[in-house]
């Protein structure tokens, strides 16, 4: 895997780094919006380059991230997690978000719930 390129579009950067399974949706996802350098729209031509702080949403997820280094080819997940760094309060955000997600009794219940499940979600909101 070849971490050092010299230039690399930042949609096969993101797909490099392992943030969406393909390009395309990478290249959709900055389409959107959904991917900003220093809260601007960007197109997914535009060369990824060392030091950028990326916000990036994956699903509900909202990360932060700096670039450090750049690579045009999809790794191993350790190698993708070398390409960047998180922020503190990214981390710090994400924790909460899953705390939050967590504690809340309905996560564990998929489907329509059952009578059994809706006195148990009951209970669980009087208490």
């Amino acid at each position: 895997m070849s971490v050092s390129a010299d230039r690399v579009r930042l949609d096969k950067w993101l797909w490099a780094a392992r943030f969406f399974k393909t390009r395309s949706q990478a290249a959709l996802a900055i389409d959107l919006g959904r991917v900003r350098i220093d809260n601007q729209r960007i197109k997914p031509a535009h060369e990824a380059r060392i030091g950028e702080m990326l916000d990036v949403q994956v699903g509900a997820h909202r990360l932060q991230v700096v670039i450090r280094a750049l690579s045009s080819q999809r790794g191993p997940a350790s190698v993708a997690r070398e390409l960047y760094q998180e922020t503190a309060e990214s981390v710090a955000l994400r924790e909460r978000h899953i705390e939050r997600r967590a504690a809340e009794p309905a996560q564990s219940i998929r489907g329509r719930p059952t009578k059994r499940d809706r006195r148990q979600l009951g209970k669980a909101f009087r208490a």
